[in-house]
């Protein structure tokens, strides 16, 4: 299974007709936020693939009279929720470190408790299907992975928590733009790997995802 993974930036080389020829097999598209609406949206009908999202912290609020709808059409926004696309477990955590007033920002004990409500859903994916979960969506990153000195860029520390504990197959994330080819886009933590999706990234997941149960 293939993912388009986006993030805090449109690249106009993926919004054009060309899409579908640089990425003919993508199953679905997930955003991290930080995107106009309109960028996953035209990616998903141009690649005929599904479509997650979570919201980043410069995402506008449902009620802005500028936004012309709450959310990507079409999409399923994985905020405080795990969902099962086909056999692979999602879930996500929207939004940044609270650092001025705005909608999807948070402080590291608010980020405690949207992670703490994915738990029933996770220990229900482990009894049903052997694992918690394949792929962990945010739009901040785990606090010391890929995360910057500056306050509104830390890292969020339930992030880092949860990785450790629940070891999905890929952490998603965007917020931290890149700049040079000396940042790294790409960690491990445990069994996770853990991505910066700024710009995008195209993840091959394993087919066979049986061998991690137990």
């Amino acid at each position: 299974m293939k993912i388009l993974a986006v993030s805090d930036t449109v690249v106009q080389s993926l919004y054009s007709p060309q899409v579908s020829s640089r990425f003919p097999k993508v199953d679905l598209v997930v955003s991290c936020g930080d995107l106009p609406y309109e960028y996953p949206e035209y990616l998903t009908s141009l690649l005929n693939a599904s479509l997650y999202f979570i919201r980043g912290n410069h995402d506008r609020a449902a009620q802005n009279p500028l936004q012309p709808h709450p959310a990507p059409l079409g999409g399923i926004d994985l905020h405080r929720r795990s969902v099962n696309h086909t056999g692979l477990l999602l879930a996500g955590v929207e939004g940044s470190i609270r650092y001025k007033d705005g909608p999807f920002m948070y402080s590291q004990s608010e980020m405690w408790l949207h992670v703490f409500r994915l738990i029933p859903a996770l220990l229900l994916n482990k009894i049903r299907h052997g694992r918690y979960l394949d792929v962990f969506v945010t739009h901040a990153p785990p606090f010391g992975i890929h995360d910057q000195a500056d306050y509104a860029h830390q890292g969020i520390r339930a992030f880092r928590w949860f990785d450790t504990v629940f070891q999905p197959l890929y952490h998603l994330h965007g917020h931290i733009h890149l700049y040079g080819r000396n940042q790294r886009q790409v960690s491990t933590l445990g069994s996770t790997q853990i991505l910066n999706c700024y710009g995008f990234q195209e993840i091959d997941v394993p087919s066979d995802k049986s061998a991690r149960a137990g």
